[in-house]
């Protein structure tokens, strides 16, 4: 079975890498089109547009960078919508807010396909590795009833060989690779939700551990031996020891650009908005992450807003 991605950056390109070096057969289309070239080397073909890519392809994945381009690329001339139908899927691993999901998922939907959102948790290593956590929601299991009236229709075939598996279950093999679990969230737009609760927390952290850093550095401490004592604590975690040593160096090469944690941060301040909850700590961290942005950082990795809180320093002594 041939299977479309569409968007190769930094996280698209690492996980389509590992569907085909695990056999599958890929069709990719980038808007960038010579970024194409070195999944081409190891055997996927390349789809002039989205529309083309869907065409081919019973099932496309896209791993887009933000919600206007994930609508650009469905509602757009030579996108999405021109070319899918019943019996083809589209699963959308991009970040994006529930009502920019929800949207796609009607749109795919009213023409007969099938949608899943499926954001990611995890940046270029964890893609790469084929260590991410896939937050899935929208089709799980068969639709009984839908099968039941197409046998009626005399749609045999068509019912029992598309029909049997939901997009879930038919994704789940691709999952497997991309990611080391798989979570089912429920309805379409829960998995956006969930997307951003999680890059909320990790954006508050990554600027808590920052100020740490400068703190300890400005009292005389040894930020690496910081880094050593809360590897041994009840707050180890795995960014801190993965990033802590290249913040320490000042290099904040990209696995997750800032500009695109900043955005989700600002995403998920507008959920919290429509639910009414109070998030002043999120709401600094977003500031310090516009604040990096403005400081022409925005495509450096996240990490980055640590230069931030050294330049406040800087500016208040």
């Amino acid at each position: 079975m041939e299977v479309g991605f569409l968007g190769l950056g930094i996280m698209g390109k690492a996980m389509a890498t590992n569907l085909i070096r695990n056999g599958f057969k890929l069709t990719v289309w980038n808007r960038t089109l010579s970024k194409c070239d070195e999944l081409v080397e190891l055997g996927a073909s390349i789809g002039e547009t989205p529309a083309a890519v869907v065409k081919k392809c019973k099932y496309t994945i896209a791993m887009l960078s933000d919600p206007s381009v994930s609508l650009s690329v469905v509602f757009d001339k030579d996108g999405v919508l021109e070319q899918i139908c019943p019996g083809k899927g589209y699963v959308d691993m991009s970040t994006v807010d529930a009502d920019t999901s929800s949207k796609i998922s009607e749109a795919i939907t009213s023409k007969g396909g099938s949608f899943l959102e499926a954001p990611v948790s995890g940046s270029k290593k964890p893609a790469e590795d084929g260590q991410l956590v896939i937050l899935a929601a929208g089709e799980k299991s068969s639709n009984h009833s839908l099968c039941l009236l197409l046998l009626v229709m005399g749609s045999t075939e068509f019912c029992l060989v598309s029909l049997l598996r939901a997009l879930y279950d038919e994704a789940t093999p691709a999952f497997d690779i991309m990611g080391k679990k798989s979570f089912f969230l429920g309805q379409v737009g829960n998995g956006a939700k969930m997307k951003l609760v999680v890059n909320m927390i990790m954006g508050s952290m990554m600027n808590t551990f920052s100020e740490g850093l400068v703190l300890a550095d400005r009292s005389g401490l040894d930020p690496h031996t910081l880094l050593d004592v809360l590897d041994l604590g009840g707050i180890a975690n795995p960014m801190f020891r993965l990033k802590g040593p290249t913040m320490i160096q000042n290099s904040y090469p990209p696995a997750f650009p800032l500009k695109h944690q900043q955005k989700d941060m600002r995403l998920a301040l507008a959920l919290g908005d429509e639910n009414a909850v109070s998030m002043p700590v999120a709401a600094a961290a977003n500031e310090a992450f516009k604040k990096a942005r403005s400081l022409g950082l925005g495509d450096l990795d996240f990490s980055a807003v640590h230069e931030t809180v050294k330049t406040t320093l800087k500016n208040s002594s």
